[in-house]
C-alpha cells in the first residue's frame, strides 16, 4: 500500500476477494498483542481496521521466504491473486515495488470489481520480516494499507505471523465488516502459503 497506512498493500492482501464471500460481518475483535514490526516499524497505529493471523508452516525458511518474496509468481499459488508485475529489478529489498490485482465479487459495500494494488517495500530483513505499504483501488473503492510479515524458525517449521491495517472512507464507515473481510483475506493468504510451501518441501 502506500505510505504509513496508506497502504496495506499490498495490502491488501486484500483479501477483499475473500471478503466477498462474507454475508454479514462479525464484530471487530480487539488485538491485545503488541503490533508486529519490521526494523522498528509496524502497521498504522491510528487505523480502525486491523487484523492479524499466524500459522506454523512445515517447510524450510528458505522455501517460505522465496514464495513470499518472488511476488511475480504469486498467481501460481495464491487463489485470489490474478496478476502481479514487479516494478523494479534485482533482489527483493526496501524500495522494491510491485503491482498486483485481485477480484472482488459483489458484496454489501461495492459492486463486482477488481482491485489494483501497488505495494512498496518499506522495511525488510532477509529471512525475518517485511513491511510494505500501498493503495488498493477499485470501482468506488480506495483503501490504504500497511502490511507486516514476520518469519521465525520454530520446532516443526516456520512460524509466519502477519498483521495489516486498512484506512479509507468505505472501510472506516463499516469497521466490523471491513475487519472481517481483512481477517478472511489474511487467513486465506496464510493457508495458500502453507499449502504451497509444504508441497515444495515434500
Amino acid at each position: 500500500m502506500t505510505r504509513p497506512r496508506t497502504a496495506a498493500a499490498a495490502l491488501l492482501a486484500l483479501p477483499l476477494a475473500a471478503a466477498a464471500l462474507l454475508g454479514t460481518a462479525a464484530p471487530a475483535t480487539a488485538h491485545t498483542a503488541p503490533p508486529l514490526t519490521c526494523r522498528g516499524q509496524g502497521v498504522d497505529p491510528g487505523a480502525l481496521v486491523r487484523a492479524r493471523a499466524e500459522a506454523v508452516i512445515d517447510a524450510p525458511l528458505s522455501t517460505v521466504w522465496k514464495l513470499q518474496t518472488e511476488v511475480e509468481r504469486w498467481p501460481d499459488w495464491q487463489t485470489h491473486v490474478t496478476s502481479t508485475d514487479r516494478l523494479d529489478h534485482g533482489p527483493f529489498r526496501p524500495g522494491s515495488a510491485f503491482r498486483w490485482t485481485t477480484p472482488v465479487p459483489p458484496n454489501p459495500v461495492t459492486p463486482a470489481t477488481s482491485l489494483d494494488i501497488t505495494s512498496t517495500v518499506e522495511q525488510l530483513k532477509r529471512g525475518s520480516c517485511i513491511r510494505w505499504t500501498g493503495p488498493a483501488v477499485g470501482e468506488g473503492l480506495h483503501i490504504d494499507g500497511v502490511h507486516v510479515w514476520s518469519f521465525t524458525k520454530v520446532r516443526g517449521g516456520v512460524l509466519v505471523r502477519t498483521e495489516e491495517t486498512h484506512t479509507g472512507e468505505l472501510v472506516d464507515a463499516n469497521v466490523p465488516f471491513a475487519t472481517e473481510v481483512l481477517q478472511q483475506g489474511l487467513d486465506a493468504w496464510l493457508a495458500d502459503l502453507k499449502t504451497a510451501a509444504e508441497a515444495r518441501a515434500c
